[in-house]
């Protein structure tokens, strides 16, 4: 008999206490090691309109609720006596007639449960949605036949109340019909093939094959992910490429989540592998060592294949074995040594900064010959031949201050580990799987092309450039990373509401291109839940607008949201004393979060925008989007020429843009007026 679990079910399991989590895990491992056990009670339940739902005691309250045939048990759901008898009697578990798909499907007994008030006579009623498609073609999106009537008269006021009543594949179908794209139907499967077995029926199904699959699943209830993805999640987990490739879409989408399956499935496929999971900061890199615990906990050797660390310690602990541990040169040596060599030249300082980090540095470049061919992508300032001889002079002599001294910088340790590779020597990992790859720098991407050389599948990205917030742009396919046919979109989003989402993705352009001409389309994304407008906020002071996000974290406490689940973000360290007392003024505890990213029970989290990667909360409050902080007035006084302005007001947007998209549920943007100028685009 298979054993298996249900999304429903940990969904359900979350929502208990601790102690009743407890005793409910203990009766699911009995029920999988012995569902004869007579402690647990195993019955029919005679009210429920589906003859397989049975309960199971797990202690005088509690009881699971399995879905039981002669080859399957599943869990399907966990509550309160009253709570769980309810929920099944409202359900039914059967094949899709037309999709072949395994699902769970709601009752559908009164209409009233799913249909908002009528509008006011006065206002003429809103149109179907979608009257013009047959009963055939709704269902063959996986369209319940219970609900297809429903569906069918559906309007822009009903269409999420509904959505709740479908199963997912139906409503992401429904959506994309509504925002006017063309979803294709799954193909139908055969008659006789196995309805769990459906791509569909897998992202809400899983087999647990033993008791510690179970474990892990039962573990972290509210890690979904880590037991069911959506089928266009696992074809690219599971795909053979046969070179570089990279998985985009905007932020929601399950990137990340695509990035750890993936370290898992290439470490899991061959013994021999040792995986490299990486990113370009140490508090996403620690974000991601805690969420694959939660993915391979039960799997016994595997965690011990995968390397988690961000680029720069790979790039310091190779380095230092290889060579010795590197001495990073300070950014003030940096800045004395350019000023020193650039006397008299009629450089400016932001210039010069500028021209060594993203070009010289960067490329690695040691002659003359080098920086005088070298394509300068993404510096504006246009300089002639000449101006290249001083400024390579200028250049020359902080090579040699930093040789003097016995330091180097981050791109010299890069470069050199990149010829100690391209020099054949042994490689330390067989795959890379990149996260958050838009903010990978030249050095570090040679690095990496010289580490996956000669083999097919060695490098895997995930990314958006609509979040590039660090790097300058530059050629992956110069330097050997080739993703064309092997670049693939994520249009699902699960984290951010509808309303969330469409007003963040106002901050940036409808297509965002790379170098190379590989284009991200934020067209056809759709989120699966709806929600509250985003609240924008602007006060006449500083301390008014303390109040008033003081004001909404205390409601958002007041009405049932705990401190952990919200999140207060600010431009720099300079407004963070802005968010400790606006935390403080709700009368609740605040922890700021650095390079660990470890959240504090019963605490509201804050911190700086660029910490925000990686990280979600049901509320969130961007504060000080000032007209003089976003974008930074700093940044923008140190631009040396006009054209350079661009790169500053495309990544401040992108940060903008980051900062938003951590909301799920709730987003207030505030600032003191007239506030950013992005604040208009936002809406």
């Amino acid at each position: 008999m298979n054993f298996r679990i249900a999304a429903t079910f940990t969904d359900s399991l979350a929502r208990l206490t601790a102690q009743e989590q407890k005793a409910a895990k203990t009766a699911a491992f009995d029920l999988q090691m012995n569902p004869a056990q007579p402690g647990l009670s195993l019955h029919r339940l005679e009210r429920a309109k589906d003859p397989n739902f049975w309960s199971v005691r797990v202690n005088a309250d509690i009881r699971l609720i399995v879905h039981r045939s002669e080859a399957d048990m599943l869990l399907a759901y966990v509550g309160h006596h009253d709570d769980a008898y309810r929920w099944a009697e409202r359900r039914r578990i059967e094949r899709h007639p037309a999709t072949g798909a395994m699902q769970l499907v709601e009752i559908r007994e009164r209409i009233e449960e799913v249909v908002r008030p009528a509008p006011a006579p006065a206002e003429p009623p809103a149109p179907p949605l979608f009257a013009n498609l047959r009963k055939v073609e709704l269902m063959g999106f996986g369209v319940p036949e219970d609900w297809v009537e429903d569906v069918r008269a559906a309007t822009e006021e009903t269409l999420f109340d509904i959505l709740a009543h479908l199963p997912q594949e139906a409503q992401e179908a429904l959506l994309k019909l509504a925002v006017g794209e063309a979803p294709e139907p799954p193909a139908p499967a055969p008659e006789a093939a196995d309805p769990f077995a459906h791509p569909d029926a897998q992202r809400r199904f899983r087999v647990m094959t033993d008791v510690d699959e179970l474990r892990r699943a039962l573990d972290f209830p509210w890690e979904k992910w880590a037991v069911f993805l959506h089928p266009a999640q696992r074809a690219l987990v599971e795909r053979r490429f046969a070179g570089p490739a990279r998985v985009s879409g905007s932020a929601g989408t399950g990137k990340t989540v695509v990035a750890l399956h993936r370290a898992a499935h290439l470490a899991r496929s061959d013994p021999a592998a040792h995986v490299l999971l990486t990113t370009f900061s140490k508090a996403l890199a620690n974000a991601l060592k805690a969420k694959l615990v939660s993915l391979v906990s039960s799997e016994p050797g595997l965690e011990g294949r995968i390397t988690v660390k961000a680029l720069s310690a790979v790039g310091y602990d190779l380095h230092t074995e290889a060579f010795g541990q590197p001495q990073i040169a300070a950014p003030a040596l940096l800045s004395s040594l350019i000023a020193k060599a650039a006397e008299g030249s009629g450089f400016s300082p932001q210039f010069l900064a500028g021209e060594w980090s993203d070009v010289v540095d960067a490329w690695g470049l040691t002659t003359w010959d080098a920086y005088r061919d070298v394509p300068r992508l993404g510096r504006k300032t246009r300089i002639g031949g000449r101006q290249r001889e001083a400024l390579w002079s200028i250049f020359a002599s902080v090579r040699e201050g930093l040789k003097a001294r016995g330091v180097t910088t981050w791109a010299g340790v890069f470069a050199r580990l990149t010829e100690r590779l391209e020099a054949v020597a042994p490689r330390p990992f067989t795959h890379a799987v990149v996260d958050e790859a838009q903010d990978l720098g030249v050095a570090e991407a040679r690095f990496l092309t010289a580490l996956g050389a000669g083999s097919p599948e060695a490098l895997f990205f995930a990314g958006d450039l609509g979040q590039r917030i660090f790097q300058q742009p530059f050629s992956w396919k110069s330097l050997g990373i080739d993703i064309r046919g092997r670049s693939h979109t994520l249009r699902i989003n699960y984290r951010t509401s509808h309303q969330i989402r469409s007003h963040a993705d106002r901050l940036l352009p409808a297509s965002v291109s790379d170098v190379d001409g590989n284009a991200e389309s934020r067209g056809g994304t759709i989120s699966i839940f709806d929600g509250p407008e985003p609240d924008v906020r602007l006060s006449k002071t500083v301390e008014a607008e303390v109040e008033e996000v003081g004001r909404w974290i205390a409601a958002l406490l007041a009405d049932g949201v705990q401190p952990g689940e919200i999140g207060v973000f600010v431009r720099s360290v300079e407004e963070l004393r802005r968010a400790r007392v606006a935390v403080k003024a709700a009368g609740a505890a605040a922890v700021e979060l650095g390079e660990r990213i470890e959240a504090a029970e019963g605490a509201v989290a804050i911190a700086t925008m660029h910490l925000a990667k990686g990280l979600e909360f049901r509320a969130v409050a961007v504060m000080a989007c000032d007209d003089d902080v976003i974008p930074a007035l700093d940044r923008i006084e140190r631009v040396a020429d006009e054209a350079d302005l661009q790169e500053v007001y495309e990544t401040e947007r992108h940060l903008l843009y980051v900062a938003c998209t951590r909301a799920r549920d709730r987003l207030l943007v505030s600032g003191v007026a007239p506030g950013s100028e992005f604040l208009g685009d936002l809406g």
